[in-house]
């Protein structure tokens, strides 16, 4: 399309588009000629852009990144969809694509795979976490450096793609020949019983099959002996609406109110209720929150707690109480865009009030007393609160990691050796009986240390701050000698501090080393005995008076 014919389009798309809105306005015509005038300007600034500048511009890359400049004004959740991202965008709301099962990553400039789905074509062709990828159907991922891997790797059901791997502990290339298939991406990644009565639910999305995973779920927990219930909706980032309240639908009665939509567009305004009978309204149940559940996780929390249907616990959720509307745009791109506030049975929104400051981790601040509203729970009136999230019924702190800790985490060090630990033992216990013994993590102790990895503590980054100040207030000669001996001091030794905190590091390590051998499901398992959040809620379903005393709000 050539650059005239291109800027009359967009500037007749654009006024057309918000054209259909003016009437919503007091002074439509100055609207309007507001409107207008500065997409004129942006179309006049574009073609001069494309005719004069130095380098040869890219449209598509130019345009979307204006466009995301200008959504990123709104908030977070306000999103444009190029055509290249579609593919994208149905995976996430379907759950669905083609391809083979994996998650690849860049380690040391190597295309690496970091995860495989269970029960998908990569696990049945044997592929292995760790498994460098070095060819793709022949192309050298290596020399071909603008090359998605992930790309190269989907394609048509049915068909083949030839991948050169090479493994730990091997230089040679090894030829493996895996055939595409639908990969359906699991809403429900784990259920089973943590022990004689309590079953345990981990609901990680909220695709177009979530309500159904569930109900599969629970039912069959229930067919084992389930008396009582956990359901984790930790690290959920939310989703459809629609799957949020059938899924509130299993534990609320036909016809209860689940949550009601408000925004500018009137007719868009809905109260969504439970529509069918629900499985069960009497099993004790938990749910586990922290800081990354949002959106339609947050609607199942505060819908349990709402209704006094069972108890939250863990830490406050992240703070999303709006909803998106995807819109179809020209040339095959989407829209997604906040269109409304959502409220639960309580009447609250849990809408962080301040969405654009948050902690470092994403989550809600802490918000002053001034700010809340109180109401209350629908069967027992106890006291909640709106903004910034679902607060728990019990809370579970979440202790800050150490340095060497969150370095061991970030830097791939307990990846990469769980990657060795699997070439040394091929078979380990079942991963609810797997633990490394003493002399095991001493090996990793001694391995880490040979590792290029570093680290700052806190109080090394205290220490250059106060060396700073001494020097710019001209003290730093009166203190020198007593610097030079605290950094001494607090300089850290990496396998010193990888055995002092070892509480910290081990479950972690086991849990890196259990997913090469058992996935997801692997991982669950072996952390039911040392999960904080889940042991709090098995201490309080060994103590059920308790349990309805917190129900009727005499915590």
């Amino acid at each position: 399309m050539n650059i005239k014919k291109y800027t009359k389009t967009l500037i007749i798309s654009g006024i057309t588009v918000i054209g259909l809105s003016l009437a919503s306005f007091t002074d439509p015509g100055e609207r309007f000629f507001e409107i207008a005038k500065n997409l004129d300007i942006y179309a006049t600034l574009f073609k001069e852009l494309n005719r004069y500048y130095v380098d040869e511009i890219n449209p598509n890359k130019t345009i979307k990144t204006s466009i995301d400049a200008m959504l990123k004004s709104f908030d977070p959740y306000t999103v444009y969809y190029a055509e290249d991202d579609i593919e994208d965008y149905m995976t996430m709301t379907t759950g669905k694509y083609n391809g083979i099962g994996i998650v690849t990553g860049l380690r040391q400039g190597k295309t690496v795979i970091m995860l495989i789905d269970e029960g998908t074509p990569a696990e049945k062709a044997g592929l292995r976490i760790g498994d460098e990828i070095v060819k793709v159907d022949g192309v050298d991922l290596k020399t071909r450096k603008n090359v998605d891997p992930s790309k190269l790797i989907k394609g048509q059901t049915g068909t083949a793609v030839k991948l050169a791997v090479k493994r730990y502990g091997s230089e040679k290339l090894e030829e493996i020949s895996v055939v595409r298939d639908v990969v359906k991406m699991k809403n429900v990644t784990y259920y089973g019983m943590i022990n004689d009565e309590v079953g345990y639910i981990d609901l990680k999305d909220f695709n177009s099959t979530a309500s159904k995973e569930m109900r599969q779920a629970f039912t069959e927990l229930k067919g084992k002996g389930m008396k009582k219930l956990v359901v984790d909706v930790r690290e959920n980032p939310g989703g459809l609406l629609n799957m949020a309240v059938d899924i509130c639908n299993i534990f609320v009665p036909k016809d209860a109110e689940i949550v009601t939509t408000k925004g500018k567009v009137q007719e868009w305004n809905k109260t969504y209720s439970a529509m069918n009978q629900a499985i069960d309204t009497e099993m004790p149940m938990t749910v586990l929150t922290n800081s990354r559940s949002a959106s339609a996780a947050e609607i199942v929390a505060g819908v349990i707690q709402d209704y006094d249907r069972g108890v939250l616990i863990g830490q406050r959720s992240y703070g999303k109480g709006l909803v998106q509307v995807t819109r179809d745009l020209p040339y095959n791109t989407k829209f997604k865009v906040t269109t409304a506030k959502y409220y639960i049975p309580s009447g609250r929104c849990i809408q962080a009030i301040d969405y654009a400051h948050r902690n470092t981790d994403g989550s809600a601040g802490k918000l002053p007393d001034s700010l809340k509203k109180e109401f209350k729970t629908v069967k027992s009136g106890r006291k909640v609160f709106d903004g910034g999230g679902v607060a728990p019924d019990v809370e579970v702190d979440k202790p800050a990691l150490s340095s060497v800790t969150t370095a061991a985490v970030q830097k791939y060090l307990l990846f990469d050796y769980a990657i060795k630990y699997h070439y040394e033992h091929p078979s380990i216990k079942s991963a609810k009986e797997f633990a490394l013994n003493e002399s095991e993590y001493q090996d990793f102790v001694k391995w880490a240390g040979s590792q290029e990895f570093d680290y700052t503590t806190q109080m090394e980054k205290d220490l250059a701050t106060l060396e700073a100040s001494t020097k710019k207030e001209k003290y730093f000669n009166d203190v020198a000698e007593q610097l030079k001996a605290l950094k001494t001091k607090l300089t850290h030794a990496k396998e010193a501090d990888l055995v002092k905190f070892k509480d910290e590091i081990k479950p972690l390590l086991e849990q890196e080393i259990v997913v090469h051998y058992y996935l997801q499901k692997g991982t669950r398992e072996q952390s039911f005995a040392k999960d904080p959040e889940i042991q709090a809620a098995l201490k309080l379903f060994s103590d059920m008076p308790r349990y309805e005393a917190i129900l009727k709000g005499n915590k």
